[in-house]
């Protein structure tokens, strides 16, 4: 019983890192400068966007043009830039990270 807890706590790192991982993807490609994951700030949460696109099965390749080609109206005044230099793969990993709950 006395070696559960230790298990408990490695499990729990262990399972922090993936989130920790995609924050850390999110702020290097400055998603973080406008966004965040709890709280809205120049864009919307990421846990808003979470809720928007929740069961759309085409959200992740909606989002993926949005965040290349910029987008505008969708959350209001202030219109999204393009990001075109963010690479496919740190793009792709963002999006999915949002739309599972970006925790």
């Amino acid at each position: 019983m006395k070696h559960l807890a230790p298990l408990l706590i490695a499990a729990g790192l262990l399972a922090a890192l993936p989130a920790q991982a995609n924050v850390d993807l999110a702020k290097k490609n400055n998603c973080m400068t406008c966004h965040a994951v709890d709280k809205k700030m120049v864009g919307p949460s990421f846990a808003d966007v979470s809720q928007k696109y929740k069961g759309d099965k085409s959200a992740a390749g909606a989002l993926s043009a949005k965040v290349k080609s910029g987008s505008k109206g969708v959350w209001g005044q202030i219109p999204m830039p393009p990001q075109p230099t963010v690479k496919d793969a740190d793009r792709d990993a963002i999006i999915k990270w949002i739309l599972a709950g970006a925790k």
